[in-house]
């Protein structure tokens, strides 16, 4: 009986072999160059100089399949420090190219600096992008990453026409490297941007050609730095059908609420009247109650015409838009996504939980720093913190080159807490007054995770300085949004209005003005991963804190040493 057995099992294994070839032999790599350099651009009528890659603003689109393997060399020939990190890329055992700048590398640097990110695309299909992690060099430097399902796949719903990347920006008439650095001078809010765009073009400027009765997948991604934006196409619908690269249940609705950081893929049929010219529009969202800025933005929706036109059409359509401020409707689309369950698959979200946290996060004050020349010595320096600790970057070596040579004493300590130091009624605005909830520390603290071990977050917004709506970023990671409201979080309460049957996964979710999320994922990706606001005015000042995941029990859930060119300090 020995010998048929031992032949059963090297069968088995030779037939494993050659699937496992067989699948490798349909996964590609995918190379690109990135020169990031100068670029004069003419937008409003005014010639500005702005960083951006390979002369192209925005940046060039990279496109790969589920299996592939992602390798793009980056050479900095801008006057700036950079590192680029590929937004919603899992990066599973490869933290060295995940990319914010002093947390999974030193940047690169100006005048011909040289870094190469390599990642896998693992079980990973949609819409994301990449960007520049330094400075507000994001503004610029930005384009598309499309993940395509495996060679063989297909999408999990009916296949489009055509498909259409939809890049939403904003536009400065200035540096915005001096606009960051004035507002830290000064240790107040940055000016606000100019205009919005659209595939880097002012209102007007892009179009979309369609053919009635097809059906077209819209890529959208809000690369904008400071706001959330509502997104419409005047006289057509979406069905929603993936955010963050994640699939979702589809959602039929008439507008896309998108924050910054976040991507939604949506299906639209051309179904209106072909004689006619369509805007879509994107528009600012404020939660912030007492705000006042608003900006719109459109591009154009023409339809392919059979014969020539004999007089010309009417003006184009514009979509009836939210009120900029209208966070019911912002609210409804972000609490309306659920989680596709593909062939009828069974849950998939964790339900034993190891480690729960109540992470408060909103803006404070704190005493002007001797370097911020400009700022109020009386008022203070905004600052913005999570449980009350402002996050501090390092400056003598990233956080992971800092894990991986085990030397943390002096670069970060392992004690952010669980829980804030006090307890408030955290919605309430009269807690500005309380110079105890208003207090902040600096300090380069992570929460310190076992590999495996899964983690319950609760973020509760707060109202300090003003209630408003954070879209809070995880890298490394996607989670289950549980669970979302207004107001605090009462665990009693709230617990039970968990979904734990197809609740929708992200990297980024918007916290509600006021209110809060639950959040669950597992650690199961070794390395250093910051979580921080995507608002990009609030994370100079603080709005981070960082994961420090183990090295798991074998050489495959351990993270391998840093590739030779990585950068240093």
């Amino acid at each position: 009986m020995a010998r048929p057995f031992l032949f059963f099992h090297l069968a088995f294994a030779l037939c494993f072999l050659l699937v496992r070839y067989l699948l490798s032999a349909d996964a590609a790599v995918v190379e690109h160059t990135f020169h990031v350099g100068n670029l004069s651009v003419e937008l409003l009528g005014q010639s500005q100089v702005i960083t951006a890659v390979n002369g192209q603003f925005p940046g060039p689109k990279i496109e790969a399949r589920d299996g592939d393997t992602v390798v793009v060399h980056v050479v900095n020939l801008s006057p700036y420090n950079m590192s680029i990190h590929w937004h919603g890329i899992l990066q599973r055992l490869s933290c060295w190219a995940d990319g914010p700048n002093m947390v999974s590398q030193c940047p690169i640097r100006p005048a011909g600096g040289r870094y190469t990110y390599r990642f896998n695309v693992t079980g990973q299909e949609g819409t994301l992008w990449w960007h520049a992690h330094v400075s507000f060099l994001r503004a610029t430097v930005y384009g598309a990453l499309l993940l395509r399902p495996a060679p063989g796949a297909s999408y999990p719903f009916p296949r489009p026409h055509r498909e259409a990347t939809i890049l939403l920006g904003e536009w400065w008439n200035a540096s915005v490297v001096d606009v960051e650095r004035q507002a830290l001078l000064a240790g107040g809010a940055p000016n606000i941007s100019v205009a919005l765009t659209i595939n880097g073009l002012t209102a007007g400027g892009y179009q979309l050609a369609v053919e009635r009765g097809r059906t077209y997948l819209l890529r959208i991604i809000n690369a904008a730095l400071n706001y959330q934006l509502f997104f419409k196409v005047a006289a057509h619908s979406f069905t929603v059908v993936a955010a963050d690269a994640c699939y979702t249940d589809p959602y039929h609705t008439d507008v896309v609420v998108v924050a910054p950081g976040q991507t939604v893929d949506a299906l639209m049929r051309a179904d209106a009247h072909p004689g006619r010219r369509y805007y879509m529009a994107a528009q600012v969202y404020q939660s912030l109650a007492n705000a006042t800025y608003s900006a719109t933005t459109t591009g154009l929706v023409t339809y392919y015409q059979g014969r020539r036109r004999r007089q010309p059409p009417p003006p184009p359509m514009m979509p009836g838009m939210p009120a900029f401020n209208d966070s019911a409707t912002a609210q409804r689309f972000y609490a309306s996504l659920t989680g596709l369950l593909q062939d009828g698959g069974a849950p998939t979200v964790p339900l034993h939980v190891d480690t729960r946290m109540l992470v408060t996060f909103g803006l404070g004050v704190t005493p002007c720093a001797p370097a911020q020349t400009l700022c109020n010595r009386t008022r203070g320096s905004v600052a913005a913190s999570m449980n009350n600790v402002s996050f501090q970057f390092p400056t003598a070596m990233s956080l992971l080159e800092a894990r991986m040579r085990r030397e943390a004493g002096g670069m970060y300590t392992r004690d952010f807490p669980d829980r804030p130091p006090v307890m408030f009624d955290f919605t309430s605005a009269a807690a500005s007054a309380d110079p105890a909830v208003m207090a902040t520390s600096k300090g380069t603290k992570v929460k310190a995770l076992r590999y495996g071990e899964t983690l319950e977050v609760v973020l509760q917004n707060t109202a300090i300085l003003g209630a408003e709506n954070h879209p809070l970023h995880l890298h490394g990671f996607n989670f289950y949004v549980l669970a979302q409201g207004v107001g605090n979080f009462n665990a009693h309460r709230h617990v039970r209005t968990y979904n734990l049957v197809n609740p929708h996964q992200r990297n980024t979710v918007a916290v509600p003005a006021g209110g809060w999320a639950a959040i669950r994922f597992t650690a199961d990706n070794p390395g250093m991963w910051i979580m921080h606001c995507h608002l990009d005015a609030h994370l100079p000042f603080g709005l981070a804190m960082a994961f420090e995941v183990d090295d798991g029990p074998t050489p495959d859930t351990a993270l391998p040493p840093p590739p030779p060119d990585y950068p240093q300090c």
